[in-house]
């Protein structure tokens, strides 16, 4: 994003503001240095009783950042909103990271851990992580469509993680445009997908939505699907592959 961030040496007071680099940073071994995390972090669950609870991912509690003078923020470009993070940059050190493929999510978690004097750590997760996928069993070529929404309901479309993640999980996404495509039930009969992903995160799709998107497709397969594996680009990757070969 062009910008350059100063950070101590071995930074001791850490926010993080994204659940998934929430998730990293315990992994890494910083439960002594991570002070503050956002109400949707919700891995490791102990967090969210002992660190402070800055706001959400767009939304921030500035007077609670204040108050514990972080001397590192760790946001994510998609996740977090563009203004709150410039009034956060203005007084704090604030490092983002931009994530749309598996090689990015795995820099991330190297820069962190260069950031963090945890580059061991860091090492260890990023390696197990190529592992993990290198035990992908291929699928057919099956076009799917991944909901993230409903009301209006939402797409992931290209350009995103979850293309990625549907990409290797052996999915070919029906949805050709970009970013997160809003759709109505006319569009979604016409992409004819073979197979339709109801994700559980953001919106919590549940077994009621089953029949709804049945009856617009009754001829697909609709499967509820957790949506950590498909969008969270932190430590949680070394279990996705293993998810994804459940998926049938």
């Amino acid at each position: 994003m062009g910008r350059t961030v100063h950070v101590p040496d071995v930074p001791q007071r850490i926010i993080s503001l994204v659940p998934s680099q929430t998730e990293l940073l315990y992994d890494l071994g910083l439960e002594d240095r991570v002070v503050g995390i956002t109400k949707f972090c919700v891995h490791p669950e102990e967090w969210r009783k002992s660190k402070r609870i800055v706001g959400g991912t767009k939304q921030y509690r500035y007077d609670v950042i204040e108050a514990l003078q972080p001397d590192l923020i760790i946001g994510n470009k998609e996740e977090n909103e563009q203004s709150g993070i410039e009034r956060l940059a203005a007084s704090y050190p604030v490092w983002m990271s931009d994530i749309n493929t598996l090689e990015d999510a795995i820099q991330m978690i190297s820069s962190i851990g260069d950031l963090t004097q945890q580059k061991l750590a860091s090492k260890a997760v990023c390696s197990n992580i190529r592992n993990a996928f290198q035990k992908l069993v291929s699928k057919q070529n099956v076009r799917a469509l991944y909901l993230i929404w409903r009301t209006p309901y939402m797409a992931a479309g290209r350009q995103t993680f979850i293309d990625e993640m549907l990409a290797l999980a052996g999915f070919n996404n029906c949805i050709q445009q970009t970013r997160y495509p809003e759709l109505d039930s006319n569009e979604i009969e016409a992409l004819n997908p073979d197979i339709v992903l109801l994700s559980s995160e953001p919106y919590p799709f549940a077994e009621k939505h089953r029949e709804e998107i049945q009856n617009i497709l009754p001829d697909a397969k609709i499967m509820l699907v957790d949506g950590e594996m498909f969008s969270w680009y932190g430590s949680r990757l070394i279990k996705t592959s293993e998810y994804f070969n459940t998926l049938k």
